[in-house]
């Protein structure tokens, strides 16, 4: 195994060399916004937790009393014996939302897009990706075998061109997308996306990981244009809705194949009854308190306001630093300041935009975000 080890070492250190190796932090949560490392307490503006809702005294009593009545796993696939009474009001809920017929639950979004993609479209199809998608968009259209054509991000000019020269070739299309960028926080422009897709018998699927909960009282970025056709509509419930999953929203035929053909489906230990329990309550917070998804977004245009950035359309914030040295120096240095703001470096956004990947919670103070923002001001 000398030759192995002797791999990940020359690997480890190429990564270092360019401020690229990654290591583990272990982080405590606790109320709020705060977190605790090596012993430090900080206010994290690293967290997907928009609505503070994994932290919600409801949402854990409703997972603890899961894991009592139903157990901590639940121990098989779906398809087996995995199938728990949890699961099926999840999906009513998550279909409700979304204004869809159904709806399919997963072990998480990751592998939702990996489950998705090869099942709806393979050899001899095209899968039209976003740019900046998300990386299970792309291992989802890696797996499933269909030429992967790479559109601009959210250039819809660029996706038609592609769409005219490709479609004709291809028995079957999917043009693939985040709602809400991660990395970017923008939004895709889901209406004229879907225009192009009807135009073209294309089948477009949005990602709202980053969306649902906090856009549109929290119904999520397909809200925001509500003429658009989105057949496809996946999520988490790992992010605004505190919990752990993923799913797919669409018609009750799509969902029924999902279920007898989605391999991460199949082939995958069914979600835990105490991830769908918190996830209920979440939707349950949300849809008796709307004002409450209003507020990352109000919170992250305080930030852009006092920095001089354009308007915040989503609770995700990039300050762009350009290179990983430059982006993990402003990082350590907000941390002595009391912030929690990871540095994002390449491979995850391209070469010269490392940046600091500013998230939004219901639970920052105001002055909390003032404070950040003039720190983050005398930085740049």
């Amino acid at each position: 195994m000398q030759s192995l080890d002797a791999f990940a070492d020359e690997k480890l250190a190429a990564l270092e060399a360019k401020s690229l190796r990654r290591r583990l932090k272990t982080t405590r949560r606790h109320d709020g916004a705060v977190v605790e490392r090596d012993g430090k307490r900080l206010i994290s503006f690293s967290c997907n937790d928009y609505l503070g809702l994994s932290q919600h005294p409801l949402v854990r009593a409703a997972a603890a009393e899961a894991a009592l009545n139903y157990g901590a796993s639940a121990a098989a696939s779906r398809l087996v014996t995995g199938d728990h009474p949890l699961l099926a009001d999840l999906e009513k809920r998550l279909a409700r939302l979304k204004g869809a017929e159904a709806a399919c639950v997963f072990g998480s979004g990751y592998l939702a897009n990996t489950g998705v993609i090869p099942t709806l479209v393979g050899p001899g199809d095209a899968v039209f990706v976003d740019a900046w998608a998300h990386a299970c968009i792309w291992a989802g259209a890696q797996l499933s075998g269909a030429k992967i054509i790479k559109f601009a991000h959210n250039d819809v000019a660029d996706l038609q061109r592609l769409l005219e020269a490709e479609r004709s070739q291809a028995r079957r299309a999917l043009v693939a997308t985040d709602g809400v960028f991660s990395m970017d926080g923008d939004v895709a422009p889901l209406d004229r996306l879907s225009a192009l897709c009807e135009q073209h018998d294309a089948w477009l699927l949005s990602d709202d990981a980053h969306g649902v909960g906090v856009l549109a009282e929290g119904r999520g970025s397909a809200a925001l244009f509500p003429d658009a056709h989105i057949p496809l509509q996946m999520g988490t419930l790992s992010k605004a809705l505190g919990s752990y999953g993923g799913y797919l929203c669409g018609s009750q035929a799509v969902v029924d194949l999902l279920k007898t053909r989605a391999r991460t489906l199949v082939y995958a230990t069914g979600l835990p009854p105490a991830s769908a329990a918190a996830a209920l309550t979440a939707l349950d917070l949300i849809e008796a308190d709307p004002a409450l998804t209003q507020q990352p977004l109000a919170k992250a245009r305080l930030f852009t306001q006092r920095l001089g950035l354009p308007d915040a359309v989503s609770p995700i914030v990039p300050v762009i630093m350009g290179e990983a040295e430059a982006a993990l120096a402003a990082s350590t240095a907000l941390e002595a300041q009391g912030f929690l703001v990871v540095a994002i470096r390449p491979p995850t956004v391209p070469e010269g935009t490392a940046r600091l990947r500013v998230a939004f919670n219901a639970a920052h103070a105001d002055a909390d975000i003032i404070r950040l923002a003039d720190a983050i001001g005398a930085l740049r």
